[in-house]
C-alpha cells in the first residue's frame, strides 16, 4: 500500500491530469521529492530550499502539517495526503464590507 496524494486543479497538468497520485511514505518533504522525481516541476511549485511554499497547505490525514512537523511530518503506507494551494481574496482597499457602499 502506498500514500495517497491528493494534486490541486492547477497542478495536474504535470501530473498527466491525474487527481490522486501514489506517493512513497516517509517525511513529507521526502514525498514531494518523490513525487518531483515521478512528475517534474511539481517539487519547486510545492518547495523551496527543503521547505513547503509558505502559499501551500499540505494535509495528512485532514492534519495541517504545520500543527504536526512541517515538512519532517511522516507519512505511512496508507496515509492520505492534501496538497491545498492557499487562496487570497478579501475587499478592495477603501471598500467598506457589508455596508453596500463600494460593492
Amino acid at each position: 500500500m502506498a500514500v495517497k496524494v491528493r494534486i490541486p486543479t492547477p497542478l495536474q497538468r504535470l501530473t498527466q491530469g491525474k487527481e490522486e497520485v501514489e506517493g512513497t511514505p516517509g517525511k513529507v518533504i521526502d514525498l514531494v521529492s518523490d513525487l518531483d522525481r515521478k512528475f517534474p516541476g511539481i517539487g519547486e511549485r510545492i518547495s523551496e530550499n527543503g521547505k513547503i511554499r509558505r502559499f501551500v497547505n499540505i494535509y495528512v490525514n485532514d492534519e495541517d502539517i504545520r500543527f504536526l512537523n512541517s515538512e519532517e511530518t511522516l507519512v505511512k503506507d496508507g496515509d492520505e495526503v492534501s496538497i491545498v494551494p492557499a487562496i487570497a481574496g478579501g475587499a478592495q482597499p477603501g471598500m467598506v464590507v457589508g455596508t453596500g457602499e463600494g460593492e
